[in-house]
């Protein structure tokens, strides 16, 4: 339906979207996400035929936007970020207006406008200057305007901004019902919308395609751990026991709720579904578990992460997310070597996105210093990967040569 390549857009020397490249399949609803400032609207007003991109092309089914333009836009239903209103019109005059200049016949022009009139439930209003609605109908009679011949594209720019919350859910639900016949790309920014209507999400910031898929997928890139908060009538010491007993299970916290029973949150890798595993051993302890819960990456935090300052992409989020995996496995290995593995979780840092390996291990190493001697140090360290990130590779020679120096100044100044 829709091919953008390469897409460039420049203001002076301000670049608004940046070799932009995406496909829009039919028949399905897309969710087009950003901070203010990263390009969804530059890049809607491109695809549109509104703005001409300075570099790139736009194929709306098969036809270039700058080279076939009437026959691009006749695919297109746009609705602005600001509906483009005449307000001394009524509304009636209006979509009367707007159906002709989209070459809708005239024997069937009083049809479309009165379909879209009630489909949006401004009817009432056909009569009405525009200047005189309230904010909420101005953007339903844009909205209206948008959908007038029924094209089989459908480009909305916050449809649904100036709503109250019963009008949302009707322009939800009416989304919802086009894309089972047109494609319909949605740009908001009110995340749990977005959610609920759109069948895939395209995130982009500083004028990037930085994540493109399915909501679930994006949540469960995000979130490489699965965390399931497990409720069952046992004791403290009795939910620990069975826990400790299922491999793949790490105990994030296990305390007894005022009703005697026992609430443990539990991690294990999302490529895992241990449900039923955990659910069995409890049972076979002869515990029953009343509730069990998963919770979830929410599309804000996926949203938040994607278009942070340093411009992660999704697949840069699952590399740090592997290697912190990896990080992690290396941790236990070095405190099982030296006999540590009984350190509180509590009282051992966590390291996120941006330590480095060395980093984190050699403050490990500090920690368990005490009483380890260098043998054990190295014995520790022989299956932790080597990575060089620039520290000195010998800090303790670097200390001792300081202490010397400091003896030596000390010893003249006594010979003084």
């Amino acid at each position: 339906m829709i091919e953008v390549t390469n897409l460039t857009k420049k203001y002076g020397d301000s670049m608004a979207v940046d070799n932009l490249s995406f496909t829009v399949d039919k028949g399905q609803i897309y969710g087009f996400l950003g901070p203010n400032g990263a390009g969804k609207s530059t890049t809607m007003n491109i695809i549109t035929g509104y703005t001409a991109a300075t570099e790139g092309t736009v194929l709306i089914n098969g036809h270039d936007i700058l080279k076939e333009p009437l026959e691009a836009r006749k695919c297109i239903g746009y609705l602005p970020e600001i509906p483009p209103l005449y307000q001394d019109m009524t509304v009636g005059e209006y979509l009367d207006f707007a159906a002709e200049l989209k070459g809708i016949s005239k024997d069937k022009r009083n049809d479309s406008v009165d379909d879209v009139e009630n489909l949006l439930k401004i009817k009432p209003m056909n009569d009405r200057l525009i200047k005189n609605l309230s904010k909420g109908y101005r953007q339903r009679v844009g909205f209206a305007m948008a959908l007038l011949g029924f094209p089989e594209i459908i480009i909305l720019d916050e449809p649904t901004v100036g709503l109250d919350p019963q009008q949302m859910t009707e322009i939800r639900d009416l989304i919802k019902e086009l894309g089972k016949n047109h494609t319909v790309i949605l740009s908001s920014h009110i995340l749990s919308e977005v959610s609920l209507v759109c069948d895939h999400i395209m995130i982009i910031s500083g004028g990037k395609l930085v994540a493109s898929d399915s909501t679930e997928n994006l949540m469960e890139m995000m979130q490489p751990e699965t965390v399931l908060t497990v409720t069952a009538v046992a004791g403290k010491r009795e939910v620990e026991n069975i826990l400790e007993g299922i491999d793949g299970v790490e105990a994030e916290s296990v305390e007894e709720t005022s009703d005697g029973n026992t609430c443990a949150k539990i991690r294990y890798s999302s490529g895992d579904d241990l449900r039923k595993q955990i659910a069995s051993a409890f049972t076979s302890a002869g515990c029953a578990v009343i509730e069990m819960s998963t919770e979830k990456a929410s599309l804000e935090e996926v949203f938040l992460e994607l278009t942070s300052d340093d411009e992660k992409t999704a697949a840069d989020i699952v590399a740090e997310n592997d290697r912190d995996s990896e990080l992690s496995d290396a941790v236990d290995s070095m405190l099982k070597k030296s006999g540590y593995d009984d350190v509180p979780k509590e009282e051992s840092e966590t390291y996120g996105p941006g330590d480095s390996e060395a980093e984190a291990l050699s403050d490990f190493a500090d920690q368990l210093a005490a009483g380890i001697d260098n043998n054990e140090k190295n014995a520790m360290f022989e299956d932790v990967p080597e990575k060089n990130d620039g520290r000195p590779e010998n800090e303790s020679d670097s200390r001792q040569t300081h202490e010397s120096a400091e003896n030596s100044d000390s010893s003249s100044k006594e010979g003084n």
